[in-house]
Parts: C-alpha cells; sequence; structure tokens
C-alpha cells in the first residue's frame, strides 16, 4: 500500500471539513521551535513514521514551550523506525479532550465494499476492544447508510449535538477515500473537545496501489510497502513497471553485501510469489545472502524481463543469477528467455546464472536462453532448468558453479551495443521503450534470413528492410523484434539490434568490436 504521513493524511481530511489540531510538520529542531511559537501555546510532538505505539518508542513529546518543542524535535529527527529515518515531526496544539472515539475505513476484500468501524475510546489496544466496536457497511457510491449510521451513533452514547458533528465527520471519512480511492482511513483519536469541537487527532491513510497514478497531486514517489526508503533501483524498477503493464514486475532490495559466513551474495529473479519464496528458501539454505527479491510474471514482456535482468545486475558483488519461480507458470516462458539472453549478452555476463523456466513451452525457452548464451561467447556459465528441476536441486546445481568460478563477482558495466547504431547507414525503428536498427550492410547480404526470424513484421525489397505493417502497428512489436534480433545472433547473425532504454540506468553504452 502506499501510506500516506499524518500530517498529509489530515491535509486531505481537510479539504472535507474534518478539523485537525492547528499546527505543521517541519524537518529541522529549528523550525519546531518557530513553530511552536507561533501557536504560543502548549504542543504536542509527533514524529511522522509509519507505526504504531509511537509514545511508547519516544515518538511524542508534550512541550510546554518553544524550547523543549526544539528539543523534543532534535532529539526525534535523529531517530529510526525500523529501517525508516524520521525525517519530519509534526509540531501541533495540545488538545483540551473531552472524549476519544476511534473510527477508521477499511475495504472489505470478501464483502467488495468499504466498512466503517466505530468504537468508544481512541489510542491503542482497540483490538482487545473488538466486541464493542460498531460495523456498518458502506454502498460503494454513497457510503453508509443514514439509519445504520444512526444506529451506531445511538451506541456510543452520545448528546445529540455531539452526535451530528461526529456523523458528519464519518461521512466526510468516506468521501475523502472515495475521491482518493483509499483502501483504509483510521482516526485514532477522534477527539470532541471540552470547547464542543470535533478533531482529528492522528490520521493516518493509506492509498490503493493502482489508484496512485491518478492522484499525481499526493506526491506518491512509489507506491510500494516497503520496509524500508526506497532506493534509486527500486524507484528505477517501479518507472519500468509504470511504463510497461505487460505482466507484473516487483524490484525490492534487501542486502548489499553477503553476510557473515555467506557463500556469497547473489541476484535473485522470480517468477510467481509463493514459488519465488520458495526458491529463495532454497537458495537460502545453500548459504547464499539474497541481494535482492524480484518477481517478472503474469507473462511479462520480453522488454519487461530484460529490464528487470538489467536492474538485478546494476548491484555489484554479486557472486550469480539465481532465477527461480513457480515451476508451473501459465506464461509462455520463451519470453523470459528472449529477456534475459539479451541482457546477459549485452551486459557480458560473466558470473554464474542458473534460471529455472518451468511452465509453459519450458522446453523451448531453456533451449532459447543455453544456446543464446553459448552462441554470444559469454564467459559465465548460464543453465536453464524445467519443473521437474525441484527449487533445491538447482540451488545446489548453482551452488557448484559459484565454487567453479573461483570467487568471481560481478562489476555493473554499461550495456554494448553493436557498431551499426546510430550509424547513418542503420535504418532506425521506433518501438515501444526503445528503436530498433537494422544495419543496411548486413541485410542486403542476411536479409532473407533476418526476414525469416521477424514475425512476418519485415520484407525485402531491392535488398532493403520494409515494413510489412504501419509504423503505428510496428511501435508495439517490441517483443517480436526483441525475439528476432536474439533467434539472429543464435545463428551467427548480426545486423538486428532492439536498443531498449532503462531510464535511470544511464550508463554510456559500449561499442562492441567486429
Amino acid at each position: 500500500m502506499a501510506r500516506l504521513h499524518e500530517f498529509e493524511g489530515k491535509q486531505l481530511l481537510a479539504r472535507h471539513g474534518i478539523q485537525s489540531p492547528a499546527g505543521r510538520a517541519v524537518t529541522t529542531a529549528a523550525d519546531a521551535e518557530t513553530a511552536a511559537r507561533e501557536l504560543n501555546r502548549p504542543v504536542v510532538v509527533k514524529i511522522q513514521a509509519w507505526t504504531t505505539s509511537r509514545a511508547a518508542m519516544g515518538g511524542v513529546a508534550m512541550c510546554a514551550t518553544p524550547q523543549e518543542a526544539g528539543a523534543a524535535a532534535a532529539r526525534m529527527l535523529g531517530m529510526m523506525v525500523g529501517q525508516f529515518p524520521v525525517t519530519h515531526v509534526l509540531v501541533e496544539e495540545r488538545l483540551n479532550i473531552q472524549r476519544e472515539l476511534f473510527v477508521s475505513l477499511s475495504i472489505d476484500d470478501k464483502a467488495h465494499a468499504p466498512v466503517i468501524l466505530i468504537a468508544n475510546g481512541g489510542g491503542s489496544g482497540i483490538e482487545e476492544r473488538a466486541a464493542s466496536v460498531k460495523r456498518i457497511e458502506c454502498d460503494v457510491i454513497d457510503g453508509p447508510a443514514p439509519s445504520a449510521l444512526s444506529h451506531a451513533m445511538d451506541g456510543l452514547g452520545l448528546e445529540a449535538e455531539s452526535a451530528r458533528k461526529v456523523t458528519q465527520t464519518v461521512l466526510s471519512i468516506f468521501h475523502t477515500a472515495r475521491l482518493f480511492d483509499a483502501r483504509s482511513i483510521e482516526v485514532n483519536p477522534l477527539v470532541m473537545t471540552a470547547e464542543g469541537t470535533v478533531v482529528a487527532a492522528d490520521c493516518r491513510i493509506t492509498i490503493d496501489d493502482y489508484a496512485v497514478s491518478r492522484h499525481p497531486e499526493l506526491g506518491i514517489e512509489i507506491a510500494r510497502e516497503l520496509d524500508h526508503p526506497p532506493t534509486a533501483l527500486e524507484r528505477i524498477a517501479y518507472r519500468c513497471e509504470q511504463v510497461d503493464h505487460r505482466g507484473t514486475f516487483y524490484f525490492a532490495q534487501m542486502n548489499t553485501s553477503p553476510a557473515p559466513g555467506s557463500r556469497g551474495l547473489i541476484g535473485f529473479h522470480g517468477a510467481g510469489g509463493g514459488g519465488s519464496m520458495m526458491s529463495m528458501d532454497a537458495i537460502t539454505a545453500e548459504g547464499f545472502t539474497v541481494a535482492n527479491f524480484c518477481d517478472t510474471s503474469g507473462n511479462p514482456s520480453p522488454a519487461k524481463v530484460y529490464s528487470a535482468a538489467r536492474i538485478i545486475l546494476a548491484q555489484p558483488g554479486l557472486s550469480g543469477y539465481f532465477g527461480s519461480g513457480s515451476g508451473v507458470a501459465n506464461q509462455e516462458q520463451y519470453w523470459s528467455a528472449y529477456g534475459l539472453a539479451k541482457a546477459f549478452w549485452e551486459l557480458d555476463l560473466d558470473i554464474p546464472a542458473v534460471i529455472r523456466l518451468g511452465g509453459n513451452t519450458e522446453d523451448r525457452a531453456v533451449e532459447i536462453l543455453e544456446q543464446s548464451c553459448r552462441a554470444a561467447g559469454l564467459k559465465a556459465k548460464v543453465e536453464g532448468f524445467r519443473k521437474t528441476d525441484t527449487a533445491a536441486s538447482i540451488a545446489a546445481r548453482f551452488a557448484a558453479h559459484v565454487r567453479d568460478a573461483g570467487g568471481q563477482v560481478w562489476k555493473p558495466r554499461a550495456p554494448r551495443r553493436p557498431p551499426f547504431v546510430g550509424s547513418a547507414s542503420s535504418i532506425q525503428l521506433p518501438v515501444k521503450g526503445g528503436v530498433v536498427w537494422i544495419d543496411e550492410q548486413t541485410f542486403a547480404t542476411r536479409g532473407a534470413a533476418i526476414v525469416e526470424r521477424s514475425s512476418g513484421l519485415l520484407r525485402s525489397e531491392r535488398g532493403a528492410a520494409v515494413l510489412t505493417v504501419s509504423p503505428e502497428a510496428f511501435v508495439m512489436k517490441d517483443s517480436q523484434m526483441i525475439a528476432c534480433e536474439v533467434e539472429c545472433r543464435r545463428d551467427g547473425i548480426g545486423g538486428v539490434f532492439v536498443e531498449l532504454n532503462v531510464p535511470g540506468l544511464d550508463h554510456a553504452p559500449t561499442e562492441v568490436r567486429a
């Protein structure tokens, strides 16, 4: 889930008239002191972190003076919550609280509808008070039925005016969730002050990952629930996923160096969540440290698999590349084999790679991967496996290859390009995410062979390459042309290259010597 900080959530609630304590978020102790001085009253200083029980970890401080607020902020801004550094603290007025409520909205996946929960008493421990929680099922469009909401208010024992204000707040929470595609909004506590106002004293909002693109105004950088701030490679991977929705691509970094006593750091590339977890267990049992988790599944395009491999191999110090997923994938595995073969050739892979391509067309996929890498003359041992090969057995095989490599570790490098790329004598054909280059000189002598491998997209006219489809249709044929490139190279034919861009991996390309 894409999570918002407390101060960001309160800003959204304010658009629907839900009052929050006066104050603002700051990033320095000096600004915290200034904010407290501007409020000119006792304040509370709170870390902005995606966690519960902030007070118990020293993340909440009641401050009587601006100097106390500045000192509290200085201490908090040096804290770590898990692997997240505290970068913001919220400085707010202290409320004169008369009563607290718990209010939350979440999506009930079983009911396929939003559900609102209301209970007397805010703060921690709501789980232990489950029997007293009022549950209100909502219509996706119209929200909670007035009768159900009124019944819930009756159960809270509120006075008429307070019940009216809380009812309006609950309706506003629903409309906020609907407007911003929130999976959940929790206001804990929703307080009633001695002055009779209803105030959101805290707020947690998560936005549906798939809706983030509809809300650029929220400034959500990456819609992933990571246990650390997103790394540069995670940002790059997320952008790749956003521009190519053929299949799915998830990438998260885990370790940057081998654990003590480890046999080495490995790049992990899975396909299918459950099978990938099993495969990670298998490689960990062989004594390796996993540098990253990566999953390309759902019939990904070769370009997406290529991008994933490029990103995995942007990590230094890897002892090998281990790919294994469910083993019974419904996706056509040869597309993944094309993407891997292309990436391994471009980066001139020199560490062992073991790839389990179990599933549809697995025999063809293994043949493509192994033969392409052999034809490319890679220094690395690249071996493909099928669904009958268990994750444990290929992990053991991988360990043997790493041992035989004698301690070779990966050094990230720029991708190589054939010498005809960018040449004035080459044909340039745009495709999704890049450009297809066709060397006119090679095509003049090997055009029939290239046409045969082009999936019917090319024909020869007076010795020159000509499209058989419109340029607009050809743009979406990057998969077929990646296959054409790999098949040509596999058979010792040059002259075709698909130049794909992975924004953010901006190494200058190196040229292949003829």
